[in-house]
């Protein structure tokens, strides 16, 4: 029978070298009142201690926040996690070789709790080969005092699986918005679902105990059927927090009703970004899209496609989804990533990469961080680690994947104008380099599948093909020898009919696409 505590004595109930499974997004769905109060009581008695936490996406602010709150040492003996970036103390902790560090892709994580649940030898999945995951390159072990495999390789039927193995979750830290005297939990005012149902489901497999924080407790038979989550079945005890550790999201104090699906709301004009090379690279970009694409946008420069395509008015050609569980509508930005104005469907974070891992998705935009002669690219690791989140998932499942980002970095300064781009100041790092620091996507994997991969810079746009990568395109007023061949480590083939980019990319007004789409001639290519 459910029990209704207070966070200290829930956090009471979790003992010396527990494996926890926590929910949430960033912050949306993270239960931060019941981590806090994990943290207050290790700093106070030094209990407990020796946790092993396992959680799927970034879930932090890159402060104090979130994951951070178990970021001490001897808090913590092991960490499996999606992304780290925004968990500052976690990194610290992984660099100082103070905890044993892996790094799961998120959607693994997100299905890991289901195996575990069903009692089954793990997650096996295609998922990582050929990237740092795989165990025959780092294993995704994070630092030099973790050294236990957790990751397999298997050979079914003449073709290469990894199985990323099931373990016991002793606790599940979980958050709703509502749960009756029965411990029924809903969702309604949460801007994701999370796999918070599965991390339960794992823990009560695991003989384990399920601790959930809500904002308010409801009589018995006020939840709609449908609209229970959790069934009270697998929740043992119900915290109620204070509003203040409750928030929607990190990124917003208030509730907003939209991101719920309670309410959809007028999005307004987007204004034009200005004509600078991450618009030229995203520009460029949308020229990949074809009408009715299912799309996953990264962070940073990919998320102009999408204000170009409404600078354009081809907004509607395109369905974006996110990998918190939301499809259609636009996503939110920030610490409130994760939440979606106006979605068409919001469900879980497993569910949503069963889509991305079945191929679901037409096109992604991605960031470029380093790319090197194999085609390889890191987004994971740059001196400290930051982990791949959703990337892995998505840019390994998906037929056509664009990487955008600028060629050199640090300091790179251009000026667009007259149709035509100008290098001021070249940026100090090379980002095309002989050898990435990690490998979050393996070109020879992408290879060997058929995908198709493009690399869009302000400069120049590159292709994946059977040999390597080939220079393809080149932006008017831009020197091949001096702007683009120096400014890379390796040789790049360049190809026999090396085009020039679209002049209208260059150009500080519309550049007609709508009409591209309309016309049999469209330069929305598949």
């Amino acid at each position: 029978m459910v029990r209704f505590l207070s966070a200290e004595e829930a956090v009471d109930l979790i003992r010396d070298g527990s494996t926890v499974g926590v929910s949430g997004f960033i912050g949306a769905g993270y239960p931060e009142h019941l981590a806090r109060k994990i943290e207050e009581k290790f700093l106070a008695t030094e209990h407990p201690q020796k946790l092993t936490v396992v959680y799927s996406a970034g879930m932090g602010d890159y402060g104090s926040r979130g994951m951070n709150h178990f970021g001490h040492a001897g808090l913590v003996k092991r960490i499996i996690g999606g992304h780290y970036g925004l968990v500052p103390r976690f990194q610290e902790l992984v660099a100082k070789n103070e905890v044993e560090a892996y790094c799961w892709p998120q959607g693994v994580v997100a299905h890991f709790y289901r195996a575990v649940a069903g009692n089954r030898p793990g997650v096996i999945t295609k998922v990582g080969l050929g990237t740092f995951i795989d165990p025959r390159v780092e294993g995704g072990k994070l630092n030099d005092c973790t050294r236990e495999d957790l990751i397999k390789v298997l050979e079914i039927d003449g073709e290469e699986w990894l199985l990323y193995k099931a373990f016991p979750i002793d606790v599940a830290l979980i958050r709703g918005t509502s749960a009756d005297e029965n411990g029924n939990i809903s969702m309604e005012k949460e801007a994701v679902l999370t796999e918070a149902l599965y991390i339960a489901e794992a823990a009560k497999r695991s003989g384990g105990i399920v601790i959930a924080q809500v904002e308010r407790i409801v009589r018995s038979g006020s939840i709609p059927p449908k609209q229970v989550k959790v069934p009270g079945a697998v929740v043992d005890v119900v915290v109620v927090a204070p509003a203040e550790d409750h928030p929607q999201t990190f990124g917003s104090p208030d509730y907003n009703a939209c991101w719920a699906g309670e309410i959809r709301v007028p999005m307004g004009q987007v204004p034009p970004i200005p004509l600078d090379e991450r618009k030229v690279i995203a520009r460029r970009a949308a020229m990949e899209l074809r009408p009715a694409s299912i799309v996953n946008l990264g962070f940073g420069i990919p998320e102009g496609v999408a204000a170009v395509a409404a600078e354009e008015g081809i907004q509607n050609e395109m369905l974006l989804t996110v990998e918190a569980g939301a499809f259609g509508g636009v996503p939110a930005a920030g610490l409130s990533f994760g939440a979606t104005y106006n979605a068409e469907a919001i469900f879980d974070h497993a569910q949503q990469f069963d889509f991305y891992d079945g191929g679901g998705l037409d096109i992604t935009f991605l960031g470029l961080a380093q790319v090197d002669r194999e085609g390889n690219i890191n987004v994971s690791k740059f001196g400290r680690v930051v982990g791949p989140g959703g990337f892995i998932n998505i840019a390994q499942n998906t037929p056509k994947v664009v990487f955008c980002g600028t060629l050199t970095a640090g300091g790179l300064k251009i000026e667009v104008k007259d149709g035509r781009v100008d290098i001021v100041q070249e940026g100090r790092f090379k980002k095309f380099v002989n050898k990435v620091e990690q490998i979050t996507f393996s070109g020879k994997y992408a290879r060997e599948i058929g995908q198709k991969v493009l690399y869009i810079t302000e400069r120049a746009v590159f292709e994946l093909q059977q040999d390597g990568l080939v220079l393809t395109e080149i932006a008017p007023g831009v020197n091949l020898n001096e702007h683009v061949l120096s400014q890379i480590e390796f040789p790049v083939k360049i190809a026999e009919d090396l085009r020039t980019m679209d002049q209208r990319i260059f150009l500080d007004k519309p550049m007609g696409l709508k009409d591209d789409i309309r016309s049999n001639n469209s330069c929305l290519v598949k």
